[in-house]
C-alpha cells in the first residue's frame, strides 16, 4: 500500500475560489470583508508570513490592510490601534502577527482584539467558545487540518485519533475538533513515554510537536490518516515535517506532504474566517 497525498495546495485553491465568490457577493452588498494585519519589528520570517497573507486576501477579494511598525512601538500604542481598529466597521478581521518584540505582552495583545474580530482564533475566548461548542473561530492551523481529512471522504465518527502536541495554537484546539467529528481523541506530547504504543492504535494521528521523525513507519497502523503540521528542517537544509514521509508513506492509506499541505491551508481559513466574520456583520445589518 502506498498511501494517497492529501493535496493541501490543490484544496486550498478550492476553497480559496469559493472564498472569492462569496467574497464578491458581499462585496456587491456593500460589505467587502477587510482584514486588518499588523506587523512589528523586522523578523525576516515573519515578513514572509504576512506577505503571504496580504496577497492570498488580494487574490481572493478580500480587502487588506497592512501596517507595519518599528519594533520601538510600545505596548500602548499597539493597544490603541487595535482598539480603533475593533471600532472600525469595515475591518472584519485583525491579526497581530508573531512573535512580538519583547516589551510587548502577546497575551494583552490577543486579548485586546474584539472576538468579532478574532479570526485567529487565540483569544481565551475564543478558545472557551471551541470547548463549549459555540459558533466562533476556529484556529487557522487546525481548521485546515480537519478540512484536509475531510476531503479523504473517511468519517471520523467511531474512529481513534491521536494528536502529538498540545499547544494551545494547534495540539488543544486540534483535539477539541476532533472530539466534535465525534472521534475518540488522545492527546500525546514531547514528555509522552512510548509514543509508538498509542499512535499504532490510531486511525488518525495528526503530529504537531515541532520535531522532525517524531512519528516512522514502524509507529503508524496500516490505513491510518496522517495530518503533518510540523516545519523543520532536515540535514541537507530542505523544509520536512514532524513525520519521516518515506516509512509513513508505504503504511498509512493518507498522508500530507510537506511543504504543500498543512501550509497552505492556514492562510486559507484565515480568509474563510475572514468572510465568516462580513457575513455575520452583513446578516446583522
Amino acid at each position: 500500500m502506498t498511501a494517497q497525498v492529501i493535496d493541501g495546495n490543490a484544496l486550498s485553491r478550492q476553497l480559496r475560489a469559493e472564498v472569492a465568490q462569496r467574497a464578491a457577493a458581499l462585496t456587491s452588498r456593500g460589505h467587502q470583508p477587510g482584514l486588518a494585519v499588523i506587523l512589528v519589528g523586522e523578523d525576516p520570517a515573519s515578513a514572509v508570513y504576512v506577505r503571504n497573507k496580504v496577497k492570498a486576501c488580494e487574490d481572493s477579494g478580500v480587502r487588506s490592510v497592512f501596517e507595519k511598525y518599528d519594533a520601538s512601538l510600545t505596548e500602548a500604542a499597539l493597544l490603541e490601534r487595535i482598539a480603533a481598529l475593533n471600532a472600525d466597521p469595515t475591518i472584519h478581521g485583525i491579526l497581530v502577527q508573531m512573535p512580538l518584540p519583547k516589551h510587548i505582552d502577546p497575551h494583552k495583545v490577543i486579548e485586546a482584539i474584539a472576538t468579532t474580530k478574532d479570526v485567529d482564533g487565540y483569544s481565551v475566548l475564543s478558545a472557551g467558545e471551541l470547548m463549549a461548542g459555540l459558533e466562533g473561530f476556529r484556529p487557522c492551523t487546525p481548521y485546515g487540518c480537519m478540512k484536509l481529512i475531510e476531503s479523504t471522504g473517511v468519517s471520523l465518527k467511531g474512529k481513534h485519533a491521536v494528536v502529538i502536541g498540545r499547544s494551545n495554537t494547534v495540539g488543544k484546539p486540534m483535539a477539541l475538533l476532533l472530539l466534535q467529528a465525534n472521534a475518540t481523541v488522545t492527546i500525546c506530547h514531547s514528555g509522552t513515554p512510548d509514543l509508538g504504543y498509542h499512535t499504532r492504535q490510531a486511525d488518525v494521528v495528526v503530529a504537531a510537536v515541532g520535531r522532525r521523525n517524531t512519528l516512522t513507519g514502524d509507529m503508524v497502523k496500516p490505513g491510518a490518516i496522517v495530518i503533518d503540521v510540523g516545519i523543520n528542517r532536515n540535514d541537507e537544509g530542505k523544509l520536512c515535517g514532524d513525520v519521516d514521509y518515506a516509512s509513513v508513506s508505504p503504511v498509512a492509506s493518507h498522508i500530507t506532504p510537506v511543504p504543500g499541505g498543512v501550509g497552505p491551508m492556514t492562510i486559507t481559513m484565515l480568509l474563510v474566517n475572514t468572510l465568516e466574520a462580513a457575513e455575520r456583520v452583513a446578516g446583522q445589518a
